[in-house]
């Protein structure tokens, strides 16, 4: 027997406790994080399910209702209006950061004096307190001072008479749209305009040499390469669009997306938690739903 074949059984053993103590030690390192996360994240969605199948009483015992309140929802025509109200206000600030993110970005990516100054004004949209831009907005639209009725009735003459675009049903989805669009897309714009700074630019001088236009080398050299990005801002702004609350609450009384209806539900008139609950339920699947489509139709994980 050699001398070699001598020490390899303590050779494994010392590689097995080295192994065993890198996994505890890799362990430890995360284990904090998936505390917070279970405590954060988890536990309120596993409460929020719970809570979904009770009356529940804030100074009594909860009443247990099966699937009472899930069925109340699905019939309340009221919810599938919120539903369509969210789909049409998450498609079009989506779609709409995205397009004006993309523009800006490809704006910005260009030479011209001052670019340094105009890159971080488009930022203050999005960094600016909601709360004061969300006034801001109101102002504007004020009927009787605002700066829009005055260009465009007393000036343009558009309207036979003054109304108020926020607060009128007609129009106040269409100024929810326009201020998510305003307001978000300055995080489109700038993670679009990483990417482009990062694009090799001896494709350009070669697609210019061979002649291409603009469009040519914006759709065979810029697109392919900002593809998978844009679609995963898409899918997240998607995400952050659905669950949007502040700045619709705030901004219009008109708009009931999905997240507004359910804070009405659950916390205003007769408060109905279990209700408020079983929608939150009910609209996070919808939102997993469209998360898988998404994932594998569109981004072809």
């Amino acid at each position: 027997m050699t001398i070699n074949q001598l020490q390899a059984p303590g050779s494994l053993l010392q590689k097995m406790n080295l192994e065993k103590r890198e996994t505890l030690f890799g362990w430890s390192l995360i284990l904090p994080a998936v505390i917070i996360i279970a405590a954060l994240i988890l536990y309120p969605i596993f409460y929020n399910v719970y809570l979904s199948f009770f009356d529940v009483k804030i100074m009594q015992e909860n009443i247990y209702l099966g699937f009472q309140n899930h069925e109340n929802i699905i019939t309340d025509s009221a919810f599938w209006k919120s539903v369509l109200t969210s789909v049409i206000y998450v498609f079009f600030t989506t779609m709409g950061t995205a397009v004006v993110g993309l523009l800006v970005a490809l704006v910005m990516n260009q030479e011209f004096p001052l670019r340094g100054v105009v890159r971080g004004l488009i930022l203050l949209p999005y960094v600016a307190p909601v709360i004061s831009v969300v006034f801001s907005w109101q102002f504007i639209f004020d009927p009787v001072n605002g700066l829009f009725m005055h260009i465009a009735y007393d000036k343009l003459h558009l309207f036979a008479e003054r109304f108020n675009l926020i607060r009128s049903p007609q129009t106040s989805i269409i100024i929810a749209v326009l201020f998510g669009i305003w307001k978000n897309f300055p995080f489109t714009y700038l993670m679009l305009l990483a990417r482009l700074q990062a694009i090799d630019r001896g494709l350009y001088e070669a697609a210019e040499i061979d002649g291409c236009s603009s469009w040519n080398k914006f759709w065979y050299i810029t697109f392919p390469e900002i593809y998978f990005l844009l679609g995963s801002i898409i899918l997240l702004r998607a995400i952050w669009n659905f669950n949007k609350f502040e700045e619709v609450y705030l901004l219009t009384e008109n708009v009931k997306v999905l997240p507004v209806y359910t804070y009405i539900k659950a916390f205003t008139g007769i408060m109905d938690i279990g209700q408020g609950a079983a929608i939150a339920l009910i609209q996070f699947i919808l939102l997993i739903g469209f998360i898988l489509i998404y994932v594998k139709r569109v981004l072809k994980w």
